[in-house]
């Protein structure tokens, strides 16, 4: 049925026969001649179709997105008409026989259109792939799973699976629960992770695991987050975190070289996350942007000036100055919806200090006084030209609020200095304490401290977790930690997060029961992988590198999921459902 792909038909074709099948992009009348441009998966070439063919009037009912199969001459095309942005530019083809295989009704946009919204995109999502963008993206998408798995394989990883029907376990995030037709008024729960199934197979002695799967989390959601995602979920036994680390970082290095040509550098540098919230305002942070905070809690503390004198003198808060190169020319309009921007973060406002050529501009310099604004351009090295925007709150509030400023500011104003930047962050604390005293996990339950258990005991506020991330352009890629392997140390650390012997046998029993019986101590890491070629394709959303994604709502607009069941099926599954009547 084909004898060559549409894109890559080049002059060397020139005076052959040849016989594609493709969808017609676009169909153009040229004075009793018809064009045709026939798409596949290898690119676009464009078909004659004269008056005198014996298939012309089949060619004159043939409308965009019909499926053809044309055979037909290569030639070169006219002198001054060449298409340099078609591979099969040089070329066209005379139609001898055309063939619709399938018609198709008018399309709801076209396909290469740039302009069409998301919702449309994703309600017709069978023809947005047919994009060549998207197809672009599914294929660099099954490459990087590719070259992930020919990896793992050369380091000895066993691809095993793991159970999509298990016990819900907390995570973090609210899991998607299945009702039990066998097992009526119980449920299974679809798992946010493998964690503890992998952590079993080390128990097994595996010892290198490894799984592309999906995973699920009910959570809210944005434009990197999605409520079913895939991972590359790994796993292994007596190595210590550094030397997990270093294997990480040669697959990455290598995935980046081998699919986009991108260089990441030899070695990734190294942060804690203590100097990452201090200096960047948020633990992943975006290490082509040169900007740093600077804290100027000391220079505060006697200021006449409550806004910034407060929190400099309150041990859970902070000031600090974020200088932007050249931001100057920042307009007060423009600093107002920095302003706004910044208040999503909980912000009450955004102070700022312009240096111009006649020197420091601020409605709050009046506050501080000449010394203590000449300290605070000293501290921050800003110069003329420059601007200097402030945060002064509770600590959280102004790291996410000057921490994303910065990120906005950079994009908004050009402010990298490279294309490309990664990082480990390390030294997590290993709990974060609720507002009602309670302690989470800042990772997952199953974290190793970098401590024993009886100093964990008497540290839990403060003890750091032997885990790690990795950052690449400002987004968490991959994280991971040495696992617990020890049962004296894990029932340690379930009481300390307010859970019982009782509550603990009853959600990890099985878990708790494996660690008796000589774990070796392991660790692992999980890369999002949608993330992961979002970034690599350059995109803003991970919807735009899955083949079927869902809303930011979790619905799809394709199959109009999720929908209501007949309640037959529901008797069957002891499930009975009741909802709020609506106004």
């Amino acid at each position: 049925m084909r004898s060559n792909y549409c894109g890559e038909l080049n002059k060397k074709h020139i005076n052959q026969t040849v016989e594609i099948c493709g969808w017609v992009n676009r169909r153009r009348d040229h004075g009793g001649v018809i064009f045709l441009d026939i798409r596949d998966k290898r690119g676009i070439a464009q078909v004659v179709i004269n008056p005198d063919n014996a298939d012309f009037v089949i060619a004159e009912t043939i409308r965009n997105e019909f499926v053809v199969n044309i055979t037909g001459q290569v030639i070169p095309r006219a002198e001054g008409l060449a298409n340099p942005k078609l591979a099969s530019g040089e070329i066209e083809i005379v139609a001898k026989n055309i063939n619709i295989l399938n018609t198709s009704k008018p399309v709801p946009f076209q396909i290469d259109a740039t302009d069409t919204s998301e919702e449309i995109r994703l309600k017709y999502r069978y023809l947005d792939l047919r994009n060549d963008v998207m197809q672009k993206r599914m294929r660099l998408r099954s490459k990087v799973t590719h070259f992930m798995r020919e990896f793992m394989e050369k380091h000895d990883f066993l691809d095993i699976e793991t159970p999509f029907l298990t016990k819900a376990t907390p995570e973090g995030a609210r899991d998607y629960l299945i009702p039990s037709r066998t097992h009526p008024g119980d449920f299974f729960a679809l798992p946010q992770s493998p964690q503890l199934f992998k952590q079993l197979l080390m128990m097994s002695g595996f010892e290198r695991y490894y799984q592309i799967v999906k995973c699920f989390r009910d959570e809210d959601l944005r434009a990197d987050r999605q409520p079913e995602f895939t991972q590359l979920d790994i796993e292994t036994s007596f190595m210590h975190e550094d030397e997990i680390m270093a294997m990480m970082e040669e697959m990455v290095r290598g995935l980046f070289k081998d699919i986009i040509n991108v260089d990441l550098g030899d070695q990734f540098p190294t942060i804690t996350y203590a100097n990452a919230l201090s200096l960047y305002g948020v633990d992943r942070p975006d290490m082509r942007i040169p900007m740093q905070l600077t804290s100027i809690d000391e220079l505060m503390q006697s200021v006449d000036f409550k806004v910034f004198s407060g929190p400099a003198n309150s041990d859970d808060s902070r000031v600090a100055a974020l200088c932007v190169p050249g931001g100057a020319t920042i307009s007060r309009k423009q600093i107002d919806k920095y302003t706004k921007y910044v208040s999503i973060y909980g912000a009450k406002g955004l102070a700022y200090i312009k240096l111009n050529e006649e020197g420091p501009a601020s409605p709050i310099l009046k506050f501080l006084g000449d010394e203590v604004t000449s300290k605070i351009i000293e501290l921050t090295g800003a110069k003329t030209g420059d601007i200097i925007f402030f945060g002064a709150d509770k600590t959280n509030i102004v790291n996410e609020a000057l921490g994303n400023l910065r990120e906005q500011l950079a994009k908004d104003l050009n402010l990298y200095e490279s294309p490309w930047a990664a990082i480990w962050v390390v030294d997590f604390p290993m709990f974060e304490a609720n507002d009602d005293g309670s302690l989470s996990a800042i990772h997952h339950p199953f974290t190793a401290p970098s401590v024993d258990a009886d100093t964990l005991k008497d540290t839990a506020k403060t003890a750091l977790s032997r885990a790690y991330d990795l950052v690449i352009n400002g987004s968490e890629v991959g994280d991971g930690s040495i696992r617990i392997h020890q049962i004296s140390m894990q029932k340690t650390v379930l009481k300390l997060l307010g859970i019982s012997d009782e509550e603990a046998q009853d959600k990890f029993g099985f878990l708790l029961d494996a660690l008796e019986y000589g774990c070796p101590p392991h660790g692992g890491m999980a890369f999002g992988l949608d993330r992961l070629v979002m970034i690599m394709t350059g995109c803003d959303s991970i919807r735009d590198v899955i083949a079927f994604p869902k809303t930011q709502t979790a619905a799809c607009l394709l199959t109009n999921a999720p929908a209501s069941v007949p309640r037959k099926v529901l008797r069957e599954l002891s499930v009975q459902v009741s909802l709020a009547k609506k106004d």
